[in-house]
């Protein structure tokens, strides 16, 4: 699949992950939209690269119908998420154990529900980011692994639906499998458990594998193009083996 003209629409894509798959996917020629809450970020996005950008908080689902109504992407890259609190469990309010649910998981049920009803066309994709801590937990970071397996979860239910409905719509979860630099979770969570282990930042993170946010993007560009992951539902992505299938289609 070439990517050259092709409708792509990010959420949270002003910064870390995010902005590493909108420059990737720039360089391949992608017309892109950029949705995130009204940010300096956002600003400086706009008047640096050749996107659009729809100032919108993701958990509104008004927004999500309105905005993929007025865009229609040919891919919808599901990217944007709260940062999880770090703290020991037992340090834990449930404000701060539920933010990634009321963020990551209402807003992932919203644009999916929008993406399916609407419907997209047929021959969209639909990449949902979770995490490594969907699988391995997070032991710090409250309800965050918790909210991102209910992400893979409900892509799965998604394209259950795409399938009966005959929408034609391709939904697959995307599993960045490290802590990555450059972005807020990934720096978050370093320090915490730097702190928790008696290490530097420096140290904790030479235990993975080099990936900058950019790297993580040209991943999400090999998915989007390589025929090899057509049956893939749920992909890993790390810096050191780059993208496996971590789970296939039913067939």
């Amino acid at each position: 699949m070439s990517l050259n003209g092709k409708r792509v629409l990010v959420t949270g894509g002003s910064r870390g992950l995010g902005l590493g798959i909108v420059e990737a996917l720039l360089d391949q020629g992608a017309k892109l939209w950029v949705v995130a809450r009204p940010s300096t970020a956002l600003d400086a996005l706009r008047t640096m690269a050749d996107v659009e950008t729809a100032p919108a908080d993701m958990t509104d689902a008004d927004a999500a119908k309105t905005i993929l109504a007025d865009v229609r992407p040919d891919i919808l890259i599901l990217n944007a998420g709260a940062k999880p609190r770090m703290a020991r469990f037992d340090q834990t309010s449930w404000e701060e154990f539920s933010a990634t649910w009321e963020t990551d998981v209402r807003g992932g049920l919203h644009w999916l529900q929008a993406a399916l009803n609407l419907p997209l066309a047929p021959g969209s994709r639909v990449l949902v980011s979770s995490s490594g801590a969907a699988l391995q937990g997070s032991t710090m970071s409250g309800g965050y692994g918790g909210a991102k397996w209910m992400l893979w979860l409900m892509t799965h239910y998604a394209q259950s639906i795409s399938d009966q409905r005959g929408l034609d719509i391709d939904f697959r979860t995307i599993v960045p499998q490290q802590m990555v630099r450059g972005t807020g979770v990934g720096g978050a969570g370093a320090m915490a458990y730097a702190a928790a282990n008696g290490m530097s930042v420096e140290a904790y993170m030479e235990r993975y594998p080099p990936m900058t946010p950019r790297a993580f993007g040209e991943h999400v560009v090999q998915i989007l193009t390589d025929s090899a992951f057509d049956t893939a539902l749920a992909l890993g992505i790390r810096g050191d083996s780059g993208v496996t299938v971590l789970k296939e289609k039913a067939a």
